[in-house]
């Protein structure tokens, strides 16, 4: 079986402060929703990847520790992470090249304190 990963939720405390921080850095419209106790933020998707949620609920709780995801950030993820500490959040490690043929990765924190690493090849 090839394992491919389907969902990602990156928990949220602040609906309003989260959806905007990711909206501006990633430059892009994210849906509201609510499911029953738990809010949400959707980011968009053409149906080819993983879905993205922002999720604010009771068991659900920012860590700058655990998994760490990262989000595909196009041909350079440079202009994604320039926008980063500009909306509220911090680079904890640049773009930096993993090598030639794997491309460049940078890490960041954003405004909820979730860890949060960018991918690109260029």
């Amino acid at each position: 079986m090839d394992v491919k990963v389907s969902i990602v939720e990156i928990p949220m405390t602040e609906v309003v402060r989260s959806i905007t921080f990711y909206e501006k850095v990633f430059q892009i419209k994210i849906e509201r929703m609510t499911m029953e106790d738990t809010e949400l933020g959707v980011f968009p998707s053409n149906g080819n990847g993983a879905n993205i949620v922002l999720t604010k609920g009771k068991d659900y709780k920012p860590k700058s520790e655990g998994v760490l995801v990262y989000l595909d950030g196009g041909d350079d993820l440079q202009p994604i992470l320039s926008l980063v500490s500009l909306n509220g959040g911090k680079v904890l490690l640049p773009k930096t090249e993993i090598s030639p043929e794997m491309g460049y990765f940078a890490i960041f924190l954003d405004t909820e304190g979730n860890r949060i690493g960018l991918h690109s090849k260029n």
